[in-house]
């Protein structure tokens, strides 16, 4: 969502897609805190609490991540992640008597394996132990690395993958969609190769999963699907975001 490229455009096609899957609980990532979309999405969906943590470092003042609940938030932290500004976050909500925690999580970009991603991991992992408690946790977020790294197999470790329960493999991909970036938002992906010294990995043609709903094997998960995966009607390069997004129907209890 940081990237406001035909932002006036798409913005009604992401609000279409998520009203259309009634959510409780919505994680965003890369929003934007000189616009403030975030809150202009909650205001659209009727959502009535919003938790805002912004990016650590030189960012924080324009990017962060936030999510959307129709419960009302009866706690709430951000993790710093130690790495490009990223964060974590996790709130808690009561859904039916049933104290939940729900985090979302915005992880280092590195091409491949990434020990700095790992780190994040384990440091994310540790954070919500002591967070939550004995409470059923759900965990969504833009991982940026794909099924076979390091990082997602120690979240595999944990937690079950929500999409992987329901269809027995992830998705064939997450992103990128076909919504056309702006020049600036692509030579900013370019020169982060070389920054991270993985230029090898450059491809025009890449595609993967980097996107995640991960959950506490209490949680029962009786649906999974990609959503905001369709174009404008009369624009075949015209996405919600960059991204596809996930929706999950999750009940809490004991199996």
């Amino acid at each position: 969502m940081n990237d406001l490229s035909h932002w006036e455009a798409r913005r009604s096609l992401l609000v279409q897609g998520l009203a259309d899957v009634q959510p409780d609980l919505v994680a965003l990532q890369e929003v934007s805190l000189v616009n403030d979309n975030a809150a202009w999405l909650a205001g659209q969906l009727g959502f009535d609490h919003l938790y805002l943590s912004p990016k650590r470092g030189p960012d924080s003042h324009k990017e962060g991540i936030a999510i959307l609940s129709r419960l009302p938030i009866e706690a709430q932290d951000t993790l710093d992640l130690l790495g490009q500004g990223r964060v974590a976050q996790c709130i808690q909500v009561t859904d039916s008597a049933q104290t939940v925690f729900f985090a979302n999580g915005h992880l280092f970009w590195q091409p491949g394996n990434s020990q700095a991603r790992l780190q994040q991991v384990e440091r994310l992992l540790a954070w919500l132990d002591e967070f939550r408690g004995d409470h059923p946790v759900m965990i969504c977020g833009d991982f940026n690395g794909t099924p076979d790294t390091q990082a997602i197999q120690k979240m595999y470790q944990r937690y079950r993958s929500a999409y992987v329960h329901i269809h027995g493999t992830e998705p064939v991909y997450t992103c990128p969609t076909p919504l056309t970036r702006s020049l600036l938002s692509q030579l900013r992906t370019l020169r982060s190769y070389f920054v991270y010294l993985r230029p090898q990995h450059i491809n025009p043609f890449w595609r993967g999963t980097l996107d995640y709903i991960f959950v506490d094997p209490s949680i029962q998960v009786s649906d999974c699907q990609i959503i905001l995966n369709k174009p404008a009607p009369n624009h075949p390069n015209l996405y919600p975001s960059d991204h596809f997004g996930l929706y999950a129907n999750l009940k809490t209890g004991v199996l």
